[in-house]
């Protein structure tokens, strides 16, 4: 019987990767059993440099110089690579530090408004032979003429409210408010007709300021603006919060 003893290596090691055209350090695994220029070759997809212009120099676990990795024709378990050690390219290519990432120096592609339209393979011409959305003419139609229907609706509900009136706001979702009538007409923040209430409570967004505009005053909290349609104008009197009670 042998006395001897047989050590058994992993085929496969771990390896950390830097080169000279990356700021990034990326791991892969490689088998030992491949010859450097296999492991040129492997790098190549990795690092960006061609195998043919690729000095390889082979540093320890804790980045201590051990070789350079200049025989083509070794395996890569000839060297003393162990997981964990770096394996670091020099491009000899020209190749610059960042060249990859750097989309500025990428050629861009430019297609005319005119040249696009007429492509068969863009999400435009499949939306246009499914109709979808802006596409389908009768549909868009429809809801243009809806809108201006609504819109119609808004001016007419506007000319019936004056300022300095009671109202009601009812917001679906929310909570019907109580408050005063402020401001009557279009504005600059959005298209439409609006009405701006002076709520009896601070239940608004503002103080009657919108982007730097003032509509009408009121202390801060207690402004908003609503469409025509939310508001209801009557006889709604000021409630008594308890505020003269002791």
């Amino acid at each position: 019987m042998d006395g001897g003893m047989t050590v058994i290596t992993n085929p496969i090691v771990n390896v950390r990767l830097t080169s000279t055209i990356s700021s990034f350090e990326v791991q892969r695994r490689f088998n030992r059993g491949i010859s450097i220029a296999e492991l040129k070759g492997k790098l190549e997809m990795v690092v960006g440099a061609p195998a043919s212009c690729m000095d390889l120099e082979l540093f320890s676990v804790s980045d201590k110089f051990l070789q350079k990795m200049d025989d083509n024709d070794a395996l890569l378990g000839s060297y003393p690579v162990d997981d964990d050690c770096r394996i670091h390219v020099t491009d000899k290519s020209g190749g610059q530090m960042g060249e990859f990432s750097d989309v500025s120096k990428v050629e861009k592609f430019e297609l005319s408004a005119e040249a696009y339209e007429k492509r068969t393979d863009t999400a435009r011409s499949f939306m246009k032979k499914q109709r979808v959305g802006r596409f389908n003419e009768e549909e868009m139609t429809k809801k243009k003429a809806e809108h201006a229907a609504r819109e119609e609706e808004q001016k007419a509900a506007a000319e019936a409210i004056t300022v300095g009136s009671r109202c009601q706001v009812l917001v679906p979702g929310q909570p019907a408010k109580l408050g005063t009538v402020m401001y009557v007409g279009t504005a600059d923040f959005k298209p439409g007709y609006w009405v701006g209430v002076k709520y009896d409570e601070p239940l608004g967004k503002h103080n009657g300021t919108v982007e730097g505009k003032q509509y009408f005053e009121c202390e801060n909290k207690y402004g908003a603006f609503v469409k025509p349609l939310s508001v209801t104008v009557g006889d709604f009197p000021e409630e008594d919060y308890g505020l003269d009670e002791m």
